[in-house]
Formats: C-alpha cells, structure tokens, sequence
C-alpha cells in the first residue's frame, strides 16, 4: 500500500494548497484520503448525516485539477475539502440531503443551493458531507443532549469517545453544541475544515471541546438565503478549523472581503479583558465537574493571562461585567421569546420555502409528522417534541418581539461597551465554559475561540472565547494568530 501524502489528523488547508501548488498532490488524491479516514472513522464517532458520494466527489475533485492544471485557479482553497453542518441547503445535484437533524426532511430537494454553499462552490471547495447537529439546532425538546438528532443519531467526542451515564447536557464527556458534528469532523481528520452555526454557543462550544480556532461572525452580516436558522436575532454561521491561517482564508471567503491581515508577530494595539472564572463558568446543573477538573482549568487560565502578559499585550485582569441574570428587558426575559417567534414567524417558514419538494411545508406540519413516525423521530430517551409544540403555539405579537430585541441588543451592547470603552480594551477573554456568549448573542458581536488546555479527568480540550465589538473580525483573528504562535501549546491531537 503507497503511504498517505499526508496525515489528516495534522494537515492544514494551507499545507494542502502547498501540495497542489507544487505538483505534489491532485484534488483527487485529497480527497480519496478524506474518503479513506472517514471510512475509517465515522463509525465510531456518528458526525454526519449524509456524505456525498464517492462519484461525486470524484468527479468535482477532478474538474477542480483540470481547472488547475488550465491555469485557472479560482482562490486559496481551490481544490480543498470542507463539510457543512447540516443546516446549509445544498441542491439535489450533489447528492446530499439537507435535513437539520429531522427525519421530516428527510428526502426534501433543492434545485438550488444556499447562498453559503455557492460562495464555497465558486471558491473551488469541495462538499464532502453534511455533518450532525443537535436537531433544528435544539428546538426539538428540552433535555436534548447537544450533538443529538434522530436522523444523526448522537454525535461523539474524538477525544472523549463514549457519553458518561446520567451526564449533563455540556458536563465533561459531552462534545457540546448544535454545530458539534463540523467541529468533530475537523478534530477528527476527516475534513481539513468546516462551516457550523451558532445562535448562542453552537459554535464556540464545540469548537473548544475540539481544540480547534473558531469564529462566530458579526450577526446579519453574511446572506443566510438557504440556510436554517433558528433566529435572524441571534444567528450566524462561521467557520471552524485546525489553524488560524486556514480560519482566516475562510472567513474571506463567507464575508466576501479581504481582511486585513495585520502581523501576527506582535501584540500591538490589542488590550484584553479577562473575566474571573470563578465568577465566568457554566452552572453545575449544566457541566457536573469532578475533582481537580475545576482547579486544572482555572490554572491553565491564568497562565496564559501571565504568559500574554509577558508577551507585552496589555491586560486586565479580573474584569466585572454584568451577569446573565441582567439581559432582561423591562424586567421580562426576552432570549427565550425572541427565540420561539422568530423560529415560528420567520426562519422555518423562509427555510421550507426554498425546497423544491418537501414532506413538510410548516411547522405544524413537522409536528404532526413527528407524532405519525414516533418509532423514528421520537425515539428513547427523547420521546418528545415540546419545544417545537411551544413555537407552534407562540402568539407574541410581532410589536412585542420588537420591543425585545430592540431592548436586548442596545443593553447587550451597552453591558459590553462599558468594558470595552472604559480602557480602550478591544477583546474581553474568558473560559469557553461560560456564559460569556450570550452577551456576545445579545449584542450581536462576533465571538471566537482557540484552544487552552486539555482535562486530566477525561482528555477533553478546553479552551478560551472571545468577544470584539461588532465588524472587528480582524480584531479577534489578530489576536487568534498571535495566541497561536506565542502561546498556545503544539495542538492536541485525538487517539483513534
């Protein structure tokens, strides 16, 4: 047998450009050895949904070299592999379903794809698969572990592998988030890079539990036509990967702009905020910690705090900022029913709108396709669908859902502001194990996150978020570059 060209495990997009650019590689061999590490994989681990065939695949592959070798090359990442959570439309012609996780999709065509996916086809990428999703992003019922949907099944940690009995929904063996599909997949080798989404920690969440860099740009900045979104509010699809070069080329590509790539050499012109994280974690009743995991993770955050500091970045440390419990509106809670409107109103019926076929045209229809299929869509342990029933019910008036979003996004911003404004910091820093993405949600303020750590307790990454004011994308992957080379240790690599 000929050895690998490369191994999936470590290689970059940058790496794999390199290998086409100098004859080294084809398009084809690329993505045969994708092929063959998800053969080998996937199995154990449950990260797509669908993957597109090995024809297909071919085939793309092969018209991407002879472009290539034409002269033509159509961007940086002509020729490289991506997967997409499962929540991008993509057209029939590629041979893949798009199903958000619900077997009432399941079948759904469009002669078209989302305005995303185009972007990626017209960059030169190559759609390997439709990786798993907590399902319709975790509007389904509460309790839901996250990475779970009942065409997917549930989606499992390649650091961690097996889910602990009786876990809490983000405890330590859980790989976290609705976009935890993509982020295993990258971790995994089995895509050298992926698009998920977030609405309010999918993927920074995941992301952290994969050590991988990440980003969630500014909300209502990218074309979301073809894509589920549980909300405009909150909502915005970003990228994941390995390495901060391969973020920053992607992210050019979603935000159809370059960005300005300052030098990652020096801490220049960046100040950074970080939280207590005693104040700055996740509740019990949310991630059950065990001995030595809480004083591993605290130690670790403070010394890359020290080692920055050393670096030259300016730093503060602690830093107050107003918890959760304030992101309220007129003293009513405003995420929630922001959340189950505008899922109602607005994104499920723009979503089914755009296949051509479907099973289901409302949401009342998925409902009732539920309850007839129960063996299949309402399995043990998650054998209801009472988020999707209290949407369905939703009747806020759209005057109220207003007054709440105007009221959360201008105290979202005003919270965060304070700290930003009061000693020209431009990121605030703390565990991905917070709360700190929801200020980041509310605001509507792009987020990201780079690894930190990995548990003695169970091997699982941890790792940092970020948040800038909105549009300073650059800001953040500034800061990610420079964290990178200056600080973060050689990434850890999963044993499969």
């Amino acid at each position: 047998m000929a050895a690998a060209l490369f191994n999936p495990l470590l290689a970059n997009a940058v790496d794999l450009q390199h290998l086409l650019d100098t004859n080294k590689a084809t398009s084809v061999q690329i993505v045969e050895e994708y092929i063959t590490q998800i053969d080998r994989h996937e199995k154990d681990l449950n990260a797509f949904i669908s993957i597109a065939t090995r024809d297909v695949l071919l085939r793309a592959a092969a018209s991407l070299d002879a472009e290539r070798q034409g002269g033509h090359i159509r961007g940086p990442l002509h020729g490289i592999p991506i997967v997409l959570k499962d929540c991008f439309i993509t057209a029939s012609s590629l041979g893949m379903d798009t199903t958000a996780g619900s077997h009432a999709l399941v079948g759904a065509r469009s002669s078209m794809n989302s305005a995303i996916v185009q972007k990626l086809l017209d960059a030169g990428l190559i759609i390997l698969g439709k990786t798993n999703m907590s399902e319709f992003a975790g509007m389904k019922t509460m309790g839901m572990m996250p990475g779970w949907s009942a065409v997917g099944g549930q989606t499992l940690s390649p650091y961690v592998g097996k889910i602990e009995e009786n876990e809490t929904l983000l405890g330590h063996s859980t790989p976290g988030g609705s976009s935890t599909g993509s982020a295993v997949a990258v971790a995994a080798g089995l895509s050298p890079l992926a698009l998920g989404a977030e609405t309010i920690g999918s993927i920074i969440t995941p992301a952290s539990r994969a050590a991988l860099y990440a980003l969630k740009p500014t909300v209502g900045v990218q074309d979301v036509r073809g894509l589920y979104t549980l909300t405009d509010f909150f909502d915005s699809p970003g990228p994941m990967a390995k390495y901060v070069a391969d973020l920053v080329i992607l992210t050019e590509v979603l935000l159809g702009r370059s960005l300005n790539r300052l030098p990652a050499d020096n801490w220049e012109g960046l100040s950074v905020a970080f939280l207590d994280p005693p104040v700055w974690k996740m509740d019990e009743v949310v991630c059950r910690q065990y001995e030595g995991t809480v004083e591993q993770m605290t130690a670790d955050y403070k010394a890359v705090i020290a080692k920055i500091r050393k670096q030259g970045c300016a730093i503060h440390y602690p830093v107050d900022l107003a918890q959760v419990s304030t992101l309220v509106v007129d003293g009513q809670p405003a995420i929630m029913p922001i959340a189950f409107w505008e899922f109602k109103n607005i994104c499920i019926p723009r979503f089914l709108a755009t296949f051509n076929e479907s099973p289901v045209r409302t949401l009342a229809d998925i409902v009732q396709f539920n309850e007839q299929n129960k063996d299949i869509c309402l399995p043990p342990p998650y054998t209801e669908q009472s988020d999707l029933i209290k949407a369905l019910e939703n009747n806020d008036t759209e005057a109220h859902i207003n007054k709440l979003k105007v009221g959360l996004r201008t105290l979202g911003k005003e919270i965060l502001d304070e700290v930003f404004d009061e000693k020209g910091i431009t990121i605030i820093a703390a565990p991905a194990d917070s709360p700190l993405c929801i200020h980041a949600a509310a605001a509507g303020y792009p987020i990201a996150t780079v690894p930190l750590g990995q548990l003695k307790y169970n091997g699982r990454p941890f790792g940092l978020c970020l948040v800038a004011k909105a549009h300073q994308e650059e800001t953040l992957l500034r800061f990610m570059a420079a964290y990178e080379g200056f600080v973060s240790d050689p990434r850890s690599v999963p044993n499969l």
